[in-house]
């Protein structure tokens, strides 16, 4: 008896681990074993001239299309999002209505065989496809409603700002979007290769962070509101009538609108969804520390909101963090740690990701020398003092800075270029920062004014890193927390990782769009996140 085919299923589990994501090598996925990926063909060294006369299923879009010959044939340009590069189709209209394939944005999988272009033929690549079939055909309405955003023109960022859903079918989003999986990919496999467990931290918590207060409050007391005001507008029974109104009564004199429960003059959290004050996070890093003081070093990398009302280039307010927390180790190790981790991450990309790369050198030029200066060099130490009083012989020197250069206040944009693109040319870390423009949790020096934290700067970008040691004394913990008027009842939690087995701990967060803006050039941070949030936009 012939052996059975194994389900697809089985077939992805007899994969061996150390084949795992070798898709940019192999014809095909076990999952779709008749359908090949352009980069399959494309990317090989020999840019696929070695696959000639073999059959293969594509599927993708259509960036370009042109009819030949008098309609006899159409020459199609066909993107799959696997790479920046498209594959060249040639369809015989026997073959299928070519009207139906030469609209850019047309979605299509054929079956063909890989042909080498006639010689002298105006064409870059070393095989085409020629079709024999064509399965599907995703038509583009050209009539409709809404027309097609994408069309075969150059366009502004700031125009795909405003049509995220399609944006990722432009060459250079779809190469920025590949290069985020890169850069999330080898954070990963750098926490993976030195022992550093992942670990989820919730994106609903009770606790602020960073003390600042620019958090998203997370409630269904609106909802609860709305429901009653409608109950009171609509024609119903005298009877539930009364009770809504009974319900309204039990709450204090409130303007219409807001019928939200009231007890001694503020709203009563205690009737809200989780009887408490809840908000999207700030950063997982205090929960990570729990893991950190329990397991060793940990890390975790997710989504995290800002409720500030800015508007510039280089801030959202929901945005990606990778954030390492290191279990009895000092600032030291911890800015060690930083570097490495940015260090192999440029490796990473010049390893895993040079196409998409090189096509960002469209945008930037420098991208590419930028992460090889990076992965080579030795990060620049600089106290913030020093910093600053770099900045000011520079100032004294005729420099202008948009900013005030003085101790006590924080680097502004400007000042951290000028560190890394002027001064040193290479990244930079400051460290030992005034206690006053920084956050409780950050461990005090011993001189009283300054705490153990540092921030990791590079060109184009500026801040990329923050980190610090932890404050692991107890007393000195709840001193800084009432030096910045938190409500320590909410952190007793956080204190009694201090009371039990306290432990020197240190630990960073990696901003995963500013990595992006140092990889790719790009200089909005709006381009580098499939969908932007940020004041008056949350398209989608």
């Amino acid at each position: 008896m012939a052996d059975k085919i194994p389900p697809p299923t089985d077939q992805l589990a007899a994969v061996p681990l150390d084949n795992a994501g070798a898709s940019s090598s192999t014809v095909h996925k076990p999952w779709s074993p008749s359908r090949t990926r352009i980069r399959s063909i494309l990317g090989r060294p020999d840019g696929g001239a070695g696959l000639a006369s073999q059959k293969v299923q594509i599927s993708g879009w259509v960036k370009k299309g042109r009819e030949q010959g008098k309609g006899k044939f159409a020459f199609l340009e066909v993107n799959d999002g696997s790479c920046a590069a498209n594959l060249q189709v040639k369809v015989d209209a026997s073959v299928s209505d070519l009207s139906k394939l030469v609209t850019t944005g047309t979605s299509l999988t054929i079956d063909g065989c890989l042909k080498i272009p006639p010689q002298g033929k105006a064409t870059k690549q070393k095989i085409e496809l020629s079709a024999e079939k064509v399965i599907d055909v995703g038509t583009v309405d050209q009539h409709g409603k809404t027309p097609y955003p994408i069309p075969k023109t150059k366009l502004t960022l700031e125009y795909l700002r405003d049509h995220t859903n399609f944006r990722a079918r432009t060459t250079t989003m779809a190469a920025v979007t590949r290069i985020r999986h890169k850069i999330c990919l080898a954070a990963h496999v750098f926490c993976d290769k030195h022992d550093i467990c992942y670990i989820h931290t919730p994106i609903i918590t009770t606790s602020d962070c960073e003390g600042a207060g620019e958090m998203f409050q997370v409630t269904t007391l609106i909802n609860q509101s709305e429901k009653l005001e409608k109950n009171l507008v609509k024609n119903i029974e005298l009877t539930e009538a009364e009770e809504t109104l009974a319900k309204v009564e039990d709450r204090s004199k409130l303007k219409p609108g807001l019928l939200l429960p009231r007890k001694d003059g503020k709203i009563d959290y205690s009737q809200d969804f989780f009887a408490r004050q809840a908000y999207l996070t700030v950063s997982g890093q205090l929960h990570a520390e729990t893991y950190a003081c329990s397991m060793g070093d940990v890390y975790t990398f997710g989504p995290t909101f800002r409720a500030e009302k800015s508007h510039t280039s280089r801030h959202l307010a929901e945005f990606w963090m990778v954030e390492v927390e290191l279990a009895f180790a000092g600032v030291e190790e911890a800015m060690n740690c930083a570097e490495a981790l940015v260090k192999d991450i440029c490796k990473y990309l010049l390893e895993k990701c040079l196409d998409d790369m090189e096509l960002m050198k469209n945008v930037d030029e420098a991208c590419i020398d930028r992460l090889q200066m990076v992965a080579l060099t030795s990060f620049e130490r600089v106290t913030y003092t020093k910093a600053i009083t770099l900045l000011e012989e520079a100032v004294a020197k005729g420099k202008k800075f948009e900013n005030q250069v003085a101790w006590r206040l924080d680097l502004a944009s400007d000042h951290e270029r000028y560190l890394t693109e002027v001064l040193y040319k290479k990244p930079v870390i400051i460290y030992n920062y005034p206690k006053d423009i920084k956050a409780f949790y950050m461990r005090l020096n011993d001189d009283g004014e300054t705490v153990a934290a540092f921030d990791v700067l590079v060109p184009k970008v500026g801040e990329l890193i923050g980190g610090s040691q932890r404050e692991e004394r107890m007393d000195v913990l709840m001193e800084r927390m009432e030096e910045k008027r938190l409500p320590i009842k909410e952190y007793e939690w956080y204190i009694d990782l201090r009371r039990h087995g306290t432990v020197k701990h240190s630990g960073f967060g990696l901003g995963l769009e500013r990595m992006l803006l140092f990889a790719t050039g790009m200089d909005n941070i709006r381009d580098v996140i499939p969908f932007p949030r940020y004041p008056g936009r949350a398209d989608l």
